[in-house]
């Protein structure tokens, strides 16, 4: 399958994404990881991602884009993906679809992540990172450390990043409203949206996208 996942910032596209692609049997494109790779490997497009970046702006489409174009194009793709991150607008959007065109192929679904906003904020203010180790993270209500402000790891100091607070969230979710929600419509308008509601356990939500998905597929046969 070829999978577009959508959803606000907090919805768990990160967890999802990397569940889903594994049960499918599919890569996981992310934008982040797309830049990553590219910077890392100094390739022509990492080095003028980056020359934007270290200036502070933004990517240009043209650049995630051809970015995208040459993930798909690696053998592990031929089967599907699962996009997470791109595209993130709607002219990003009509370049996916021109490109996927070109290439004589078409999305299955695009996997649209349901959370109330307030949710939201509760889920993103609400985490702790270990300044000794990022990838130990707990949750003021969801996982809480057993001794406040400490990892139970490896004991180190958990703080809040930057743009976990609540005033950034909300800044965040405005930056989504106004331009990636948009391209829902867009998809919409195509027939490929498939909605479900990212609240509770994750594995729950991860049977409840692939039962969506099969259906999907199996309407669009």
């Amino acid at each position: 399958m070829r999978i577009v996942l959508v959803g606000p910032p907090g919805a768990g596209k990160g967890t999802q994404a990397v569940r889903l692609a594994e049960k499918l049997a599919i890569p996981h494109i992310s934008t982040g990881d797309l830049f990553r790779a590219n910077i890392s490997r100094q390739t022509e497009l990492g080095k003028l991602a980056k020359s934007y970046m270290d200036a502070g702006n933004l990517v240009p489409d043209e650049v995630t884009i051809a970015m995208a174009k040459d993930r798909m194009e690696q053998p592990d793709a031929a089967r599907g993906f699962l996009l997470d991150g791109f595209p993130r607008n709607v002219s990003q959007a009509e370049a996916l679809d021109e490109l996927l065109e070109s290439e004589g192929i078409k999305l299955d679904a695009v996997l649209d992540l349901e959370v109330p906003e307030e949710e939201v904020v509760k889920r993103i203010a609400g985490r702790r990172i270990c300044r000794n180790d990022s990838s130990h993270v707990f949750h003021v209500t969801y996982s809480a450390p057993k001794q406040e402000g400490v990892c139970d790891v490896c004991g180190g100091e958990l703080y809040q990043r930057d743009d976990d607070s609540e005033d950034t969230v909300r800044t965040r979710l405005e930056v989504y409203h106004t331009q990636t929600e948009p391209i829902i419509d867009y998809y919409k308008a195509q027939g490929l949206v498939v909605t479900i509601s990212s609240l509770g356990p994750v594995d729950e939500i991860t049977e409840r996208a692939l039962e969506a998905l099969k259906r999907e597929k199996a309407e669009n046969k």
